[in-house]
């Protein structure tokens, strides 16, 4: 098994993650640094942070009303870090990201395994938000928002279009925007390139989980008819690949 999985098995990260603690120099495997891609056995002994990997806990799924200020680093050197501002007690870690200037659902779990699934932008997992601009907008605004607009992604470091989405206007200012995709600063970019600017995003809503009435800076366990559809999401997402 690779270090970065058998790390993530236990609960402690995700995947990614592992592999950044690796690089840091952060784990050891039988008292020795540790090297991403490694393989390690069953009876090796894997060390974070001077501390033994242990057995797997009990599986933790939460969602949390972010926030504007927050971070979605588990950074905690970092003073606006979103731990320290879900300040759950036992070790979980988010699942994707919000930007410091947006608000609301983010998830959170210990299950290492869950996190790359729901990610997998393949799979088009819907997220829902509520957007505010700095004006009014027109129709002509809402048509090209929803068709798709290109816009400069990042992490590819190229221009690229976005995919068609589903937009309902709310008010002269407001509206939701329901995403297949999320590409950095996505939904500011595209407002941006309609020479718009977002004064307030807010996420309600990640596939069929949505932030409801949860209060701001406040997090809840998911409840079980939740969970039990968010692992049959992500089985069918896995029999389909």
């Amino acid at each position: 098994m690779r270090i970065n999985l058998a790390i993530s098995s236990k609960g402690l990260t995700s995947r990614r993650e592992a592999d950044r603690w690796i690089e840091a120099g952060r784990v050891r495997v039988n008292g020795r640094l540790a090297t991403t891609g490694m393989e390690i056995n069953d009876d090796d002994t894997i060390e974070v942070d001077g501390r033994i990997v242990s057995g797997r806990p009990s599986a933790v799924y939460l969602a949390y009303h972010k926030p504007m200020g927050i971070e979605s680093t588990t950074d905690r050197t970092k003073p606006s870090n979103i731990l320290d501002a879900l300040a759950y007690p036992e070790r979980v870690f988010p699942i994707g990201r919000l930007d410091k200037d947006s608000s609301g659902l983010i998830l959170f779990t210990n299950d290492g395994q869950i996190v790359n699934r729901i990610l997998r932008s393949e799979n088009e997992h819907e997220k829902e938000y509520v957007v505010t601009l700095e004006r009014p907008y027109d129709e002509g605004f809402l048509q090209a928002m929803s068709s798709g607009v290109e816009i400069y992604n990042p992490v590819r470091h190229e221009r690229t279009v976005t995919k068609p989405c589903v937009i309902k206007p709310l008010s002269d200012r407001t509206f939701s925007i329901v995403l297949t995709q999320g590409l950095n600063l996505q939904i500011r970019r595209m407002a941006k390139e309609l020479n718009h600017r977002v004064v307030k995003l807010k996420r309600i809503r990640i596939m069929h989980l949505h932030l409801g009435d949860l209060p701001e800076g406040k997090w809840r366990r998911l409840t079980d008819a939740e969970m039990n559809s968010l692992l049959l999401t992500v089985s069918k997402d896995d029999r389909a690949r």
